[in-house]
């Protein structure tokens, strides 16, 4: 009798998730048709913006193969976004089914009842290349900051911008890290050095100087510093740029191919604002 009701239990179990699977899947959207890189359900781009996010990553899945796909949505119906990022780049299939090297930026966006979501999801082939933490750097620092002054194309402009200089090898997640953190002088330093301590440099040395002896050392001192600095925040990883410029450019608006059954596992990270 015991064995009869917790196979019962069981096969109820059993039923229950995939009844809540099937639901949850029921509530996913729908691949577009056409197939697009790029999805704005909840309509937070201009059909322009769209369309340069979509050249960007149709010409590098061309050149690389990753895909990098970009879907906004009104409403998670209740879940949590890396559950919904996750299933929804499963259901899809983002990336190829050999190599895995799909990445899914999901946006719900902030409205007067709900905070918000924004979501990373990186392929089983990427976890490497895009580690959580980077993800999660990017979110905070490329994302979140432009999300909060209603930037909806600019933070996901720079992050998708970050993702591709990553998955293509430009720099690495370690380089990005220092970078992200501000590594260098920051511009308030260099404020201080040209207007305190030049200054104070040049009020010690002022007898000498009227002493007759001309040389002008700590200012190419100085100098060599803010060249350091600006060489610093130029925006360059050893000769390469990280700006936000827009990659390649010649495929037109809703030109991608489809997407190849590519699997995530776990990778990734989000915030909410």
């Amino acid at each position: 009798m015991d064995n009869k009701k917790r196979m019962k239990n069981l096969v109820l179990t059993v039923l229950t998730t995939l009844f809540g699977f099937a639901s949850f899947a029921s509530d996913l959207p729908a691949r577009p048709e056409p197939p697009t890189l790029v999805t704005d359900f909840a309509n937070v781009f201009t059909s322009a913006e769209r369309a340069q996010l979509e050249s960007r990553l149709v010409d590098f899945f061309a050149a690389t193969s990753t895909q990098i796909a970009i879907v906004t949505v009104g409403d998670l119906q209740g879940y949590d976004k890396a559950d919904y990022a996750y299933r929804l780049g499963e259901a899809w299939g983002i990336g190829s089914e050999k190599f895995n090297n799909g990445i899914l930026v999901l946006l719900k966006p902030k409205t007067a009842n709900s905070n918000g979501e924004v979501f990373i999801a990186v392929g089983y082939g990427l976890e490497g290349v895009v580690p959580d933490i980077t993800a999660k750097q990017i979110v905070e620092k490329e994302m979140i900051p432009r999300f909060k002054v209603n930037d909806m194309f600019g933070g996901v402009d720079r992050a998708t911008q970050v993702l591709i200089e990553l998955t293509k090898g430009e720099y690495n997640y370690q380089q990005y890290a220092k970078k992200a953190e501000g590594g260098g002088f920051s511009p308030f330093l260099i404020f201080l050095l040209l207007f305190v301590v030049v200054p104070m440099l040049f009020g010690r040395r002022r007898s000498f100087y009227a002493a007759g002896n001309k040389s002008s050392l700590p200012f190419w001192i100085a100098m060599g510093l803010l060249g350091s600095a600006n060489k610093n925040h130029s925006g360059h990883f050893n000769n390469f740029s990280s700006g936000s410029g827009s990659f390649g450019g010649g495929s037109s608006f809703g030109s991608f191919g489809g997407f190849g059954g590519g699997s995530f596992g776990g990778g990734g990270a989000g915030g909410s604002w």
